[in-house]
């Protein structure tokens, strides 16, 4: 006679037996796929199991998911990453990135040049007033107060952000045309020391834009000293692509040599016509560089064309004080004369994208957005 106690055990072990054989093991099972793992190598064909938020088996998988895709005839890789993302105000509006999302982009990374703080009183009462179809509360201050409302607000990409050297110029100095004071830099540094303890990833530049241009190597090099003590690097749109680009190239790589710190050049290219014959110096420089123990990377976009504002077409002095005085000084039939003459100049001084582009038909307008009641004639 089988005892009670024995058989309920052998009955319990049964069902337990069961139970494992025919609960999925993985939450996700996506099956026949081309896969590529993101090293360069080879893709292979056959299935990624998911559990979680974590990949975890590749190859043959005969175990069952909660959810099976048949991906024959499609590619899995992993996320990609939006380096130069501008997605800084689209995500506070609708936090899914679907433009991104379903391009597989993963990650977006902001902060080249301008990042969404640290902010003053005046800088957030100037975003507010310039906000256009997007609508939002400017509830932060800082960067890391900003990376944390849109946690709050619910984000489908990860999100990460440099420091925008233009922005803490624009805390500190304003857009005034000058060097900062020994106090002003102190309290810049200060700024770039908390933004690098709330996590940003290091300093971005874009030096062909007022006020970003009116910054010299030296303060450039002092932020940057400041976040290579956090292990921080410094990105950059350079301060010349086109007629002083020879040059930029040699200032990015004084900064990473005197603050110790890799550096990247953001979408590296030759502007105009006239020098699309110095990319060769170009990578012969960054190369050497290399050679000689400097971290110097740099990337570019695959097409032949570029998308930027309409302050990349007018002399920089022109937008002295900011867009207010901007626009007061095209208000002036004189001034407005002036600055028309300077945009059909090849000049030497300023980055002139409209003259690097060849002709006004070789320019797309891509939007307009009106900032001030003002009406410009003439």
């Amino acid at each position: 006679m089988t005892h009670p106690f024995r058989f309920l055990c052998f009955i319990a072990l049964l069902a337990l037996n069961f139970s494992c054989q025919t609960s999925p093991k993985y939450d996700l099972v996506i099956r026949n796929a081309t896969l590529y793992d993101g090293s360069g190598d080879a893709p292979i064909q056959g299935d990624i199991a998911i559990s979680g938020d974590t990949i975890a088996a590749m190859g043959e998988i005969l175990e069952k998911g909660k959810t099976e895709v048949d991906a024959k005839g499609m590619a899995v890789s992993p996320g990609f990453v939006n380096m130069l993302s501008w997605g800084t105000e689209s995500l506070l509006v609708d936090g899914r990135g679907l433009s991104d999302l379903k391009q597989g982009i993963t990650l977006e990374v902001m902060g080249e040049g301008w990042s969404m703080g640290p902010l003053n009183d005046q800088m957030k009462k100037e975003e507010q007033a310039a906000q256009g179809d997007l609508k939002y509360d400017i509830s932060w201050k800082t960067l890391g107060e900003y990376l944390q409302t849109l946690e709050k607000k619910g984000v489908a990409p990860n999100v990460a952000s440099f420091l925008g050297a233009t922005t803490l110029r624009i805390h500190e100095i304003g857009y005034d045309n000058r060097e900062p004071s020994k106090l002003e830099l102190d309290n810049m540094k200060l700024l770039a020391r908390q933004a690098m303890e709330e996590g940003a990833l290091g300093i971005g530049s874009s030096m062909i834009y007022a006020p970003a241009t009116y910054a010299s190597t030296e303060e450039l090099i002092a932020l940057c000293e400041i976040a290579s003590e956090y292990g921080g690097m410094y990105i950059t749109h350079m301060r010349s692509e086109g007629n002083k680009l020879l040059e930029a190239v040699d200032e990015v790589l004084v900064i990473s040599k005197d603050a110790r710190i890799p550096a990247e050049i953001y979408h590296l290219k030759a502007g105009g016509k006239n020098n699309w014959s110095k990319m060769d110096q170009v990578i012969t420089k960054i190369d050497s560089a290399q050679k000689a123990g400097l971290k110097i990377t740099a990337n570019m976009y695959t097409y032949v064309a570029g998308a930027t504002g309409l302050d990349a077409a007018m002399p920089t002095w022109a937008q002295e004080g900011g867009y207010t005085e901007w626009v007061k000084r095209l208000q002036d039939p004189s001034t407005r004369k002036r600055i028309i003459a300077e945009m059909k100049t090849d000049a030497q001084d300023w980055e002139n994208l409209y003259f690097a582009a060849g002709s006004a038909d070789k320019i797309a307008v891509g939007g307009i957005q009106s900032r001030f009641p003002q009406k410009i004639h003439g």
